[in-house]
C-alpha cells in the first residue's frame, strides 16, 4: 500500500510503498476514504510521543471502509463504512469496565502505538468496543474530523465542562479543538469568548459562534479583559492549544468556583506549567483533564449533528492529497491554516 512515512523524528516524510497490514483476532482492517491533519500528529512527528516506533506512519482521525475483519470481531462486518476514536479502549481493564475507555490502561492508538491512517489502509484494534458506524447523513470527510479534535472538544464541553446556557465559555487558541469547541458550546447556548493570535482565525471563530474575540498578539491585558467581558470571569474556560501561557490565562481568567478544562498537548517543557495555586484554592476553581471520548458516546453528538445542530464540516478548510501531506504537517505548528485540512486523496 501507499503511505506517508518518517524514519527518524523532525525527518523528511515521504511516499513509500510499504506491507498492507492484516487484523489482529479482535481487530480489523479498514481501507481509508478520508483522514484528518492534526497538531498531534505534529507532535508524533516531532518525537514528544515515546510510544512511537521508527519508521513511522502517522493519522489517527479517519473514516473507511471494514476490508478484513478478526476471528473474533462479532458487532461489524466487511463493507461497513465507520470511524473510531483516537484512543482505542481495551474494553477489558478497570478503566474500560468502568466506562473510561478514554484513559483505558492499555490503550491503542493509531499513528502513535502503531501505523496510522495516512496510508491506503490501517489496521485498528479492540473493533467491537471502538469502531463507530458512520450514519448515511455524515458523508466520510466529515466523519474523519470526528476522531480526535472534534469528539475530545465535545467530551470538554459536555461531560468534563458541563456548560450550559447562558454561561460564559473562553476558548484560549482556535485551531481544529477550538473552533470546534466553540461551535459545540454555542450549540448549547452558551456565550463563547474565542481567543487566539490570529486575525482571521478570530473572524472565523465568530462565524462559528463566538460573541467576542480577544487577540492575544502582544496583549498584555488579556486576563483583565476576558474578566471585563465576562463580567467577572469565565464559567468554563478551555486551553485548546496546550502551552504554558495559555494554561495560565485559561485559570486566571476563571470566576469564583469556575472550572478550567486543559484539553491541548502539554509536551517538552510545557508539561509542568506555572499553576496559579492561590487563585485555585481561596476561589475554588476546578482544573479538569480531557482525553478524547469513548466510542459508545458517539450516537448522541452523531445525533446533532445529523439534525443540523452541529456543523463539522464548517471546520474543514480544504482537502489536500497524501502528498500534500507530507509538506503539510511539518507545518502545523506554524498555525497559517484557519481550519481542519482532510486528506482524501491516496
Amino acid at each position: 500500500m501507499r503511505a506517508a512515512v518518517y524514519e527518524k523524528f523532525q525527518g523528511d516524510i515521504t511516499i513509500q510503498n510499504v506491507t498492507d497490514p492484516s487484523p489482529n483476532n479482535n481487530g480489523v482492517v479498514i481501507k481509508v476514504k478520508a483522514t484528518g491533519l492534526c497538531r498531534s500528529d505534529w507532535h508524533g512527528w516531532m518525537g514528544h510521543d515515546t510510544d512511537i516506533d521508527l519508521p513511522h506512519i502517522p493519522g489517527h482521525e479517519l473514516s473507511g471502509i471494514i476490508e478484513a475483519v478478526g476471528k473474533n470481531v462479532h458487532n461489524f462486518k466487511i463493507g461497513e463504512r465507520v470511524t473510531v476514536p483516537f484512543v482505542c479502549g481495551c474494553g477489558t481493564c478497570g478503566e474500560c469496565i468502568s466506562g473510561n475507555h478514554q484513559v483505558c490502561d492499555i490503550q491503542s492508538q493509531p499513528g502513535f502505538t502503531h501505523w496510522g491512517s495516512f496510508a491506503e489502509y490501517v489496521a485498528l484494534d479492540y473493533a467491537d468496543t471502538n469502531l463507530v458506524k458512520i450514519p448515511d447523513e455524515i458523508n466520510d470527510i466529515t466523519a474523519a474530523t470526528l476522531g480526535c479534535r472534534f469528539i475530545t472538544s465535545y467530551r470538554a464541553v459536555v461531560a468534563q465542562g458541563k456548560v450550559t446556557g447562558g454561561e460564559y465559555v473562553v476558548v484560549h487558541g482556535c485551531g481544529g479543538i477550538g473552533l470546534s469547541a466553540i461551535m459545540i458550546a454555542n450549540a448549547l447556548g452558551a456565550q463563547v469568548i474565542a481567543v487566539d493570535i490570529n486575525k482571521e482565525t478570530l473572524a472565523f471563530a465568530k462565524e462559528l459562534g463566538a460573541v467576542k474575540t480577544v487577540n492575544a498578539t502582544n496583549n498584555l491585558n488579556i486576563i483583565s479583559e476576558i474578566k471585563a467581558l465576562t463580567k467577572g470571569g469565565a464559567h468554563v474556560s478551555i486551553d485548546a492549544l496546550g502551552s504554558a501561557a495559555t494554561c495560565f490565562n485559561s485559570i486566571s481568567n476563571l470566576r469564583k468556583r469556575g472550572k478550567h478544562i486543559q484539553v491541548g498537548l502539554m509536551t517538552g517543557d510545557h508539561k509542568h506549567s506555572k499553576v496559579p495555586m492561590d487563585k485555585v484554592l481561596a476561589n475554588e476553581l476546578e482544573i479538569i483533564g480531557s482525553h478524547g471520548m469513548q466510542a459508545y458516546k458517539y450516537p448522541e453528538m452523531l445525533e446533532m449533528i445529523k439534525n443540523g445542530k452541529l456543523q463539522p464540516e464548517k471546520l474543514i478548510e480544504k482537502t489536500i492529497s497524501l502528498e500534500e501531506a507530507t509538506r503539510a504537517l511539518p507545518q502545523m505548528n506554524t498555525f497559517k491554516n484557519k481550519g481542519v485540512l482532510v486528506i482524501d486523496t491516496f
